[in-house]
């Protein structure tokens, strides 16, 4: 019992979706894109501040929800998407399986508190990597460049992680890319994106996400840091997810801006590149809060999250402004 998929090229990612999404693009249809434009085409860049009883602290996340950015990615390129959940281990190593023996990669959706190669144990149960073969003891794993690309785990881990419950958790969620015989306007598939992505960052259907989220996340840390008995916990946690484990902070801001980029030079689009600008400015600001969130859990000084809530306030206006450029300029003419 073991294959392996014979040259199988792993992408070179920060984030985890775009990694593990990139993977199977790359080897199932030849499309070899950046990750910032694959971020762009998944019309990846939001925010939500989430806070519910089951959970240790409220989370903060700078891009849409899970799943949505892949899903994105392969309508925008005229991909086919195959996904799906069991509450059943058995079935769900064996659609992998079956998947992996005919040479085609599946991306999983996982907590990595279970893989082995992770070492800060932490649960998060969205997180994404691909794989691309297995053997008697081992599931062998393309995970982002931060936890070495190419990465192993043994199989109980593996099954572990795909079926542990908790906040943002699947049933074992697993799936597939394809090419069509379609094809795209890359182009076209641009200005499409940008043109969503806008729509929905400005006209969020609740207001603690897109740019009103960043905004009601700049009281509600007043308040979190008042009212929680884990100061240095929370708050670190919260900084360290955000600015290394890939769920916020300056991170998808960087990938947003570098596909305004590649987007400029595609279209020559004025206010692409105006946009490119703010989020450039926005990357830094986000640094600085998770920074300020850190130091606040060290130290346990609300003047950290004062100036933390500040800047906030700060990034949700220059990004409202960014987005509304970019959707006035890209919609398409009555």
């Amino acid at each position: 019992m073991a294959h392996i998929i014979a040259d199988f090229k792993p992408f070179h990612g920060q984030h985890c979706e775009t990694t593990a999404t990139g993977s199977l693009i790359i080897n199932q249809s030849g499309l070899d894109f950046s990750e910032p434009m694959l971020f762009g085409l998944g019309q990846g860049l939001g925010f939500i501040f989430w806070n519910m009883k089951t959970m240790d602290c409220p989370f903060i996340g700078g891009r849409i929800k899970p799943e949505a950015i892949t899903q994105n990615i392969a309508a925008n390129l005229n991909l086919t998407l195959k996904a799906g959940e069991t509450a059943s281990t058995k079935k769900a190593w064996e659609t992998v399986k079956n998947n992996i023996d005919r040479n085609i990669a599946v991306g999983l959706k996982l907590d990595c508190y279970h893989l082995d190669y992770f070492s800060r144990k932490m649960h998060f149960a969205c997180h994404y990597v691909a794989m691309y073969g297995y053997d008697e003891n081992f599931a062998y794993l393309v995970d982002t460049t931060s936890q070495g690309t190419k990465a192993r785990t043994s199989l109980k881990s593996l099954e572990l992680a795909r079926n542990e419950k908790g906040p943002m958790s699947s049933k074992n969620l697993s799936y597939t890319i394809q090419a069509l015989n379609k094809g795209c306007n890359i182009k076209e598939a641009v200005m499409t994106a940008i043109r969503n992505n806008a729509a929905d960052y400005l006209n969020p259907p609740i207001k603690n996400i897109g740019y009103k989220g960043i905004l009601k996340a700049s009281d509600e840390i007043k308040k979190w840091f008042k009212n929680s008995k884990h100061i240095k916990r929370d708050f670190k946690t919260t900084a360290t997810l955000m600015e290394r484990g890939g769920t916020g902070g300056a991170l998808f801001r960087n990938l947003y801006r570098d596909f305004l980029k590649e987007a400029f030079n595609l279209t020559a689009i004025m206010e692409i590149d105006e946009a490119y600008k703010i989020f450039a400015e926005t990357a830094v600001l986000w640094t600085d809060v998770s920074t300020l969130l850190d130091k606040a859990g060290d130290t346990q000084d609300v003047t950290y999250i004062n100036q933390a809530s500040e800047i906030l306030a700060g990034i949700s206006e220059k990004e409202k402004s960014a987005m509304e450029l970019l959707l006035n300029r890209c919609s398409p003419l009555p």
